[in-house]
């Protein structure tokens, strides 16, 4: 199990993956800031297999930009092996596995969020990107489907047994997508659930709101979305 605390460096103050945002000279502009570890945007495995130019956009980075973990998305497990080795060889730090989209084009092709529903697709999945790499994985995950299947501890305890060294927790449901409050409840379950470490996300609008998910969760970092 990695300390991926300590793979960020200085603080626990990481950046979300940002669809449209979190490009290279935003990741650079974070790090000025206080980032310590920031994320691509959401990458497509399959654009990776089939060697789509814009997808490969997504992993341009620089020396400045360190440590840097890619986020990738899909439902096979050998393909999202087969990209886990791809990212891995353009020298990323990390790689996460996303499994908390909500978007409607990721979810109708089985990716996403709406892998929460089936927990034994996301054991296959992050035993074979484990498997197909030696960088440290992590898996970013949503607090369930609905506000009526709350299945977070599951989902994470599945992905710990799987050896992932890390888990983020978007304290929302995949049907509430980006509104309504996150329920900072869910990661401290998650938390108190698990031994690998446990990131927090959801809400973080001000300084003192990721103080706050610290002290009222016991996370081991927070991750900054929408409120970078």
């Amino acid at each position: 199990m990695m300390d991926i605390i300590k793979t960020a460096g200085h603080n626990g103050a990481f950046l979300a993956p940002l669809a449209g945002i979190s490009d290279l000279p935003f990741r650079l502009i974070a790090r000025s800031l206080g980032c310590s570890l920031a994320y691509t945007e959401m990458i497509s495995a399959n654009g990776l297999i089939r060697k789509t130019a814009k997808t490969y956009e997504y992993l341009k980075t620089c020396a400045d930009d360190r440590p840097l973990g890619a986020q990738i998305f899909g439902a096979d497990p050998e393909i999202m092996a087969e990209a886990a080795r791809i990212v891995a060889d353009h020298g990323v730090d990390l790689i996460d596995i996303n499994m908390g989209c909500p978007v409607r084009k990721v979810i109708k092709a089985g990716a996403g969020a709406i892998l929460m529903k089936d927990p034994d697709r996301i054991a296959r999945i992050v035993d074979a990107v484990k498997r197909a790499v030696k960088i440290p994985v992590t898996v970013k995950i949503r607090s369930g489907w609905t506000r009526g299947s709350i299945n977070a501890v599951e989902i994470a305890r599945i992905v710990e047994d799987c050896g992932a060294d890390a888990i983020t927790v978007h304290a929302r449901t995949a049907d509430q997508g980006y509104s309504g409050h996150a329920d900072w409840r869910i990661i401290a379950g998650v938390k108190k659930a698990l031994k690998i470490q446990v990131i927090g996300n959801g809400d973080i609008r001000q300084p003192q709101d990721a103080v706050r998910m610290l002290q009222e969760t016991s996370c081991d970092a927070v991750m900054v979305g929408r409120g970078s």
